[in-house]
């Protein structure tokens, strides 16, 4: 069993297809296909099933799908660690959330590269549960999310950090002139939200199933400036975190609605997998982020 045997098995369980992954890997379509029977004649079981122009893994591949993952990546780690230098070298991949990426990050990002020049950054944008997959199945190192408190015991949390998250209108907005605004009142506006998954759309779903209310007009972006240019043109109210709008707040493009329902409010946490190794890089990012984030 050889290293670019397992890396070629992964690959085409990937991409479900021979002729992609040779692609993919610089290799022909002759040599895949080589390499994958040698792998199944070696372990005696059928990795892929072939029906027609499509390929499926068995169950058996499913579950040596598991193993090769993990064997590549204690391949990887090994090489790192056996790297001698004193300069941090590799890759941390980040996952966030859209408003993060653009308000609370950056500076963060900039300055880890600034101290680390040689690790190449990777940043994957999205949702609260797409980064949970993310972590789960190894494809980011490290994600920060907006949610409620995590008590998963799969993850481990770095950084809670609390992040309001606050009703808007846009100026002259009926609701702007209440002194309090209660589920009751919005049910008869438009509600501009982000996509299903994203975790101030969930807590704004389930306080209006709380008080038993369903609103009369939803419509989905699949950005928060998208939302936040919809509701600066008048289409209806949104909810979003405080840090997402605060220049818009502080040009008065947007109103902060007086809430007087329950709270919204939710936290920024930096979590990663329990058994994520904790390469040099990835360390260093943590302990970074503890640093400037924290304070």
């Amino acid at each position: 069993m050889e290293f670019r045997q397992l890396n070629t098995f992964i690959t085409v369980a990937k991409l479900n297809n021979f002729t992609k992954a040779a692609t993919f890997l610089g290799y022909s379509q002759s040599a895949v296909t080589s390499q994958i029977q040698l792998l199944e004649k070696e372990l005696n079981v059928q990795l892929f099933e072939r029906l027609g122009k499509s390929i499926f893994l068995t169950s058996e591949g499913e579950k040596f799908l598991v193993y090769a993952k993990q064997i590549v990546k204690l391949c990887d780690e090994a090489k790192i660690t056996a790297a001698t230098t004193d300069e941090l070298k590799g890759t941390v991949t980040i996952g966030a959330s859209e408003s993060l990426c653009a308000v609370r990050l950056p500076r963060l990002f900039k300055e880890y590269h600034d101290r680390y020049p040689a690790v190449k950054m990777v940043l994957k944008m999205g949702n609260c549960n797409a980064s949970q997959t993310a972590l789960r199945e190894n494809q980011i190192d490290a994600a920060f999310v907006i949610s409620r408190k995590f008590h998963i015991p799969e993850f481990i949390t770095e950084l809670e950090l609390p992040e309001p998250v606050v009703l808007l209108a846009f100026p002259g907005h009926p609701l702007t002139f209440k002194d309090f605004v209660h589920p009751k009142d919005i049910v008869e506006h438009t509600i501009i939200l982000s996509q299903k998954g994203c975790s101030y759309r969930n807590i704004f779903e389930k306080r209006m199933e709380d008080a038993g209310l369903t609103p009369k007009s939803i419509i989905e972006a699949d950005s928060i400036q998208a939302v936040k240019q919809l509701t600066i043109s008048g289409l209806g109210i949104t909810l979003l975190p405080r840090i997402a709008v605060e220049d818009e707040l502080n040009r008065k493009q947007l109103i902060e609605l007086n809430w007087g329902g329950p709270s919204f409010d939710l936290i920024t946490q930096m979590l990663y997998h329990k058994d994520k190794w904790i390469s040099p890089p990835l360390k260093a990012f943590i302990a970074l982020t503890k640093e400037m984030l924290e304070h």
